[in-house]
């Protein structure tokens, strides 16, 4: 039985006529020749361009990235963080020598690092001030609270809590699938400087609307402008109506030892601007309720009482 074999170029199975016999035709002898003198030639051709670089000193990024194998980005990357030097001559033009592409290679040499070890350090040889500030304390974050806490302490939902820390950077880790988050960051972001437990009395945003007049859409902006406490509770936020109260001070909008702009105004004939600087001239007490200022209706009434007196008119000239 005469043996057989697979073309080398083709891949079809012949019958050689002698042993040396690699292709079942002269053609593919002849194909598989002239694609190995192609693949020759284009060797050369990429090569070249390398051996032309290795005898510049000074190269391009482009031209860089060629001589290291990598992108030109990488080379820009080597730039920006110092490993590289690198000569700006022109705002478009900017240059590296092939020296200082030499020298980095040489000074990071490659540390094969076995799994288990820890690898060795460049400096083993460290000073005593050196080890004390190793030992030294530093912001690690020392305590936690889980999710879960957090959500109760809090009563915050979930979806909440998530975004409150991704949004501060709240410090994290996740341990046998819990979330804990950084104690000191948690009690900055959902609590006050002061004691929310001593607060009884609490408003959401539609009765602060009611109550004291201002715009649903303003109440937060207010609340933040004036540093009023709040707590979000299963999806709600509160507001703290004692403080409320101490700046509204609607108490006084029904004292008859105050008069308003408009009422000044209406009652000597002149406009809210002129009662205004009146005020402001003679240092008339006033007392700003909400977005409304109220003065003192005995002193507001001695200073007009000597304007007349003394110009026989109470409008300003």
């Amino acid at each position: 039985m005469s043996k057989t074999r697979k073309c080398a170029y083709c891949g079809k199975v012949f019958t050689p006529n002698s042993g040396n016999q690699r292709y079942c035709s002269e053609e593919c002898s002849e194909q598989d020749k002239a694609e190995r003198k192609k693949h020759q030639r284009d060797f050369f051709r990429a090569v070249e361009p390398v051996m032309e670089l290795q005898k510049q000193e000074y190269l391009t990024f482009s031209k860089a990235a060629i001589l290291l194998g990598c992108t030109r980005q990488y080379v820009y990357k080597l730039v920006d963080q110092g490993k590289l030097p690198a000569s700006r001559l022109s705002s478009r033009m900017a240059l590296v020598r092939r020296s200082d592409i030499e020298k980095m290679f040489e000074k990071n040499p490659y540390n094969r690092v076995i799994p288990g070890s820890k690898p060795k350090s460049l400096n083993s040889k460290k000073t005593k001030t050196a080890k004390k500030q190793e030992k030294q304390p530093t912001d690690e974050v020392q305590e936690y609270y889980s999710g879960e806490e957090v959500m109760q302490i809090y009563k915050v939902k979930q979806t909440w809590l998530y975004t409150t820390a991704k949004r501060r950077q709240i410090p994290m880790c996740r341990i046998a699938g819990r979330n804990y988050y950084s104690k000191t960051h948690i009690d900055a972001a959902f609590g006050k400087a002061i004691d929310l437990d001593a607060i009884i009395d609490w408003l959401t945003a539609q009765e602060v609307s009611e109550k004291y007049g201002i715009n649903l859409g303003a109440v937060r902006s207010y609340v933040h402008r004036h540093k009023i406490p709040s707590k979000r509770e299963f999806g709600k936020t509160y507001y703290s109506q004692s403080h409320f109260e101490e700046l509204r001070r609607t108490d006084l909008m029904n004292d008859d030892s105050y008069y308003t702009s408009a009422e000044v105004a209406e009652k000597y004939g002149m406009t809210k601007s002129n009662v205004g600087v009146i005020a402001r001239n003679h240092h008339i007490t006033k007392v700003k309720v909400g977005v409304k200022l109220l003065f003192s209706k005995e002193e507001f009434d001695k200073v007009m009482a000597d304007r007349l007196a003394q110009f026989g008119s109470y409008r300003l000239v």
